[in-house]
C-alpha cells in the first residue's frame, strides 16, 4: 500500500513539471570545448594565431621556390610569380577557417559579387589621382622633373601590363593580409578602430624589409593603411582599397618612375629625378617619404569622408566574461 502511494506521488511530481534536473556538470560544455570555441563559433584570438602561424609557413614555402626560380635569373617573371605566391598564402589559411567558422569567405572583405566592380574602379581613380596630386605638388615645387621617356613602341604598352598586373597582385597581398581576415577577425576581439590602429601600425612595419625605407615613409605607410581602414568600414569591402592601392602603386612605379618605399624598379616609363631636400621629396624612399605625403593623405580621408558617409561594415564582438552567464566556467583567450 504505501509502495503505490509513493509511485502516485512521483506520478504526480512529473505531471507538474518537477523532474529531477541534471547535475551542473552534466550540462556544462566540456573544458576544451569553451577553450577554443566561443558563441561566434571559434575564438578570435585563436583564429588569429592559426591565421598568422598558418600565413608565415606557407610564406616560407613560397619565398624557397621563388629563392631556387631567381638563380641565375635576372627576368622580373620571378618576381611576379612570388607575388602571386604570396597571395595565395594570404588566402589560403582564411579559406580554411570561413569553413571552420562556417562563414562565408566574402564576410573578410572581398565579397565575389563586387569582385571589379564598381568600388575597385572608383578606388583605380582615386588612387591614380592621388599619386599624381602628391607628385603634381612636388613638380609645382620645382623638386620634382619627369624628365623624358626612358622606352619606346611596344614596350611601353608591355611594362605597363606587366606592372599593372603585378601591382593588382600587391593590392590584393597586403590589403588582405592587413585588412582582410585579420581585420575581421581582431574587431570581434577588440572592436574596429582599435584593431585598425594595431593592423595599420604593423602595415607599416611590414615595409621596413624594403631597402632605403626610412621612418617617414613607414608613418606615411601607417596612415595610408589607416586610411584603408576608413574606407573599409564606409565600403563594407576592400574592393576600393585594393583598386586605389593598385593605382598608387602602379603610377608611382612606372608612370612617374619614382622610388616606391624605397625601391625603384626596371622597366619604368620616364626618366624623373627629384631636385631638393629629403623631407620635401622623400629622397631614395620616394613619394612616401615626403612631408607632402602627410598633406595628400589628409585630403583624401577628409574628401573619403564627406562622399562615404554611411558605415556598412559590422562586425559582432565576442561576448565578454562579464555578460557570462554565472556558473558557465568558459575561458577567453
Amino acid at each position: 500500500m504505501n509502495e503505490e502511494i509513493n509511485i502516485s506521488s512521483e506520478e504526480k511530481r512529473l505531471r507538474s513539471g518537477e523532474a529531477a534536473r541534471a547535475p551542473d556538470f552534466a550540462v556544462q560544455p566540456s573544458y576544451v570545448r569553451t577553450v577554443f570555441l566561443g558563441p561566434e563559433g571559434l575564438r578570435a584570438g585563436w583564429g588569429l594565431a592559426f591565421y598568422v602561424a598558418m600565413f608565415y609557413l606557407l610564406q616560407f614555402v613560397v619565398a624557397q621556390l621563388a629563392g631556387s626560380l631567381k638563380l641565375g635569373a635576372s627576368e622580373l617573371w620571378p618576381m611576379m610569380l612570388e607575388e602571386l605566391g604570396v597571395v595565395v598564402a594570404a588566402a589560403a589559411p582564411s579559406a580554411v577557417l570561413a569553413r571552420v567558422e562556417k562563414r562565408p569567405w566574402g564576410v573578410y572583405g572581398l565579397p565575389g559579387r563586387e569582385a571589379f566592380g564598381k568600388l575597385f574602379w572608383i578606388g583605380v581613380v582615386w588612387g591614380f589621382a592621388s599619386i599624381t596630386l602628391l607628385l603634381g605638388a612636388m613638380y609645382g615645387l620645382r623638386v620634382f622633373d619627369a624628365g623624358h621617356l626612358a622606352m619606346h613602341g611596344v614596350r611601353i604598352l608591355k611594362f605597363a601590363a606587366f606592372w599593372a598586373v603585378f601591382f593588382l597582385l600587391v593590392g590584393f597581398f597586403e590589403e588582405f593580409l592587413s585588412r582582410g581576415y585579420s581585420q575581421f577577425t581582431l574587431t570581434r576581439a577588440i572592436g574596429f578602430w582599435p584593431s585598425a590602429v594595431v593592423l595599420s601600425c604593423l602595415f607599416g612595419l611590414m615595409h621596413l624589409q624594403n631597402a632605403g625605407e626610412q621612418w617617414p615613409g613607414l608613418l606615411a605607410v601607417a596612415g595610408i593603411g589607416f586610411f584603408f581602414c576608413l574606407t573599409l568600414r564606409r565600403t563594407g569591402s576592400l574592393w576600393f582599397a585594393v583598386g586605389f592601392h593598385a593605382a598608387w602603386d602602379w603610377g608611382e612605379t612606372f608612370v612617374y618612375s619614382v622610388p616606391d618605399s624605397g625601391t625603384l624598379f626596371p622597366g619604368h616609363l620616364l626618366k624623373s629625378s627629384f631636385h631638393g631636400p629629403r623631407w620635401l621629396t622623400g629622397g631614395m624612399v620616394g613619394p612616401e617619404g615626403s612631408v607632402l605625403c602627410f598633406v595628400v593623405i589628409a585630403a583624401v580621408w577628409v574628401t573619403f569622408d564627406r562622399v562615404y558617409r554611411d558605415v556598412k561594415y559590422e562586425v559582432a564582438r565576442e561576448e565578454s566574461l562579464t555578460q557570462r552567464t554565472q556558473g558557465d566556467h568558459r575561458v577567453e583567450l
